[in-house]
């Protein structure tokens, strides 16, 4: 039960369903559950470890802020990380995950004006099944932590920002895959990923109260 709590969780939170500053109690999860204090404690924890839930003696369990350092250390190292899974690719990439690429773009392309939530959920399809045509698909799992702050902002950016940029930058990144060119793939896939460093300042401004006072 604990971990499947840390993942129900951590998807809410990245998604600011439960916005920071929110007091989670371990009796009201744990009822809605059907399970003891115990699973929703460790789940505490785990998540308090991710950054996600800060853990307060004699006061309570409460969302966490943003924190723009640990924001801007994890785009730094996914960066490094994407830019060798994008090369990869280019080189390793068969008729058939061509086609894997193309049918999630063509899914993008239909929830670009739609909700944000789906369309986040198709670009982490997209950025994984990059990392499987790579043969990377257990080392993209060892990024989930790490990119857990860089989400959350990923995510506020979503509602307010042009998604079709965002296709516009996922077509460029697939199309230079397809054609086997490790150079424009990953040139692309770094402008792609640097574009959240562009979006923090506005998203904070835009949501100050999710983000730690002095980064605001």
């Amino acid at each position: 039960m604990s971990p499947q709590l840390v993942a129900y969780l951590r998807d809410r939170i990245v998604r600011s369903d439960l916005v920071p500053g929110t007091r989670l109690s371990e009796v009201e999860i744990a009822t809605h559950y059907s399970t003891s204090r115990q699973p929703v404690r460790e789940a505490f924890i785990k998540l308090s470890e991710a950054g996600l839930i800060d853990i307060r003696p004699q006061r309570g369990s409460f969302v966490s802020r943003i924190d723009i350092a640990s924001v801007l250390a994890a785009q730094f190292v996914r960066e490094a990380v994407e830019a060798d899974i994008v090369r990869a690719a280019a080189v390793r990439i068969t008729d058939a995950q061509a086609l894997e690429l193309d049918a999630n773009l063509a899914a993008q392309r239909k929830a670009v004006d739609g909700d944000p939530q789906v369309f986040m959920e198709l670009d982490e399809t997209f950025h994984r099944t990059i990392a499987n045509i790579a043969g990377q698909g257990a080392g993209w799992g060892f990024l989930e932590t790490l990119r857990i702050q860089m989400d959350r902002v990923r995510h506020l950016s979503a509602s307010q920002f042009p998604r079709k940029i965002l296709l516009e930058q996922h077509t460029e990144i697939a199309n230079a895959i397809k054609d086997g060119d490790a150079v424009v793939a990953e040139r692309k896939m770094r402008q792609h990923l640097r574009r959240v460093l562009n979006d923090i300042p506005v998203v904070a401004s835009a949501n100050p109260d999710f983000f730690i006072a002095e980064d605001a």
